[in-house]
């Protein structure tokens, strides 16, 4: 019994994260993925830069036995479309699940994000969310069993490269650039723009600039920017992670962070850009393009990538509660009108 009331198997431990736990969580959630039928790598390098942002000794959590890690939890707290959020991530080996130790790391890291928005003063609304692709079914039972219900829906898709690719010109007036350094700050922040009438948007952080542009496996030459004059009006950032294709033994690039600003919306200029990356990848020997979409989207994007060709690999659902109890049926959250119809 831990000392908050969850029965696990005896002799496992949970203390804080170190910097020296990434390769430990990175082999517990690529074991976790694996197990679920979820193609996907992260190696260490990748998980320190995306949550560079985290106080470790407070935000996550290890769960150990005999002294070797077999699961970790996240416990972040963001503002999210005007309400404070408590976002609770995490994985379990699949050699320790169904003995407690993910409620466990759920219910401290809930406790950590709790404890934090307490100390807020903003007069935010408050809850609790959670993620899951649909293949993760054991998170999915322990995420309902703690009273989360699901908020919003999204697919990621996919499509080959092989064959006749479709053909969209830019816009007039309108022309790609090799990307330049220099030219970061002003692609990042257009892109940000782009993005502040979606679900669950966030205020960006120095921190996100620096993963996107200088990650482990950003490389920024790949991406698509279509510039009027001075202005940048949309871009793709695409990326291909090389470790995970080669321990896959797939060839997957992903298109990243589809934006197109409000002022040049309605012109094809998403579809040009989507065509654009389209011949990036396979210049760079890729077979496959995917991307991640909110199945919500206000601009319509499914309909744009199913009309470019892409097709529903699997999909993820967003969960959420409130702070002090489980969500009652028909519950929303209260920064954003989040919905479950498609």
């Amino acid at each position: 019994m831990t000392n908050d009331g969850t029965t696990t198997a005896e002799g496992v431990t949970f203390r804080p994260a170190t910097d020296a736990d990434w390769p430990a969580i990175a082999d517990v959630l690529n074991a976790a993925r694996r197990a679920d039928g979820a193609d996907e790598v992260r190696t260490p390098e990748s998980l320190a830069s995306e949550f560079a942002a985290l106080v470790l000794r407070r935000d996550m959590v290890i769960a150990e036995h005999d002294g070797v890690a077999i699961g970790y939890a996240v416990g972040k707290v963001v503002e999210r479309s005007g309400a404070l959020v408590g976002e609770l991530t995490g994985a379990v080996h699949p050699a320790w699940r169904r003995r407690g130790v993910g409620t466990a790391l759920l219910h401290r890291t809930r406790d950590g994000a709790v404890a934090q928005m307490d100390g807020d003063p903003r007069p935010l609304p408050r809850e609790l969310r959670s993620y899951a692709l649909d293949v993760e079914t054991g998170i999915i039972a322990m995420l309902d069993a703690e009273g989360f219900v699901p908020i919003r829906f999204g697919f990621e898709m996919r499509r080959a490269l092989t064959g006749a690719l479709p053909e969209h010109p830019l816009p007039s007036g309108l022309e790609l650039r090799p990307v330049a350094e220099a030219d970061y700050r002003a692609i990042w922040e257009a892109n940000e723009e782009a993005f502040l009438d979606h679900w669950g948007h966030r205020p960006a952080t120095e921190e996100d600039f620096r993963e996107m542009c200088y990650g482990p496996e950003m490389t920024p030459s790949l991406w698509c920017v279509a510039w009027d004059g001075h202005q940048v009006a949309g871009v793709v950032m695409n990326a291909i992670f090389r470790d995970e294709n080669e321990q896959l033994g797939i060839a997957r690039g992903w298109f990243e962070r589809v934006s197109v600003r409000r002022a040049w919306r309605g012109r094809g200029l998403a579809k040009a850009l989507c065509a654009a990356s389209f011949r990036v990848l396979r210049d760079q020997g890729m077979t496959e393009a995917w991307l991640g979409v909110d199945g919500s989207n206000p601009t319509g994007a499914m309909r744009l990538y199913e009309g470019l060709g892409f097709t529903v690999a699997r999909g993820w659902k967003a969960y959420g509660r409130p702070v002090d109890e489980p969500a009652s049926p028909g519950w929303q959250s209260g920064g954003d009108r989040a919905t479950m119809e498609p």
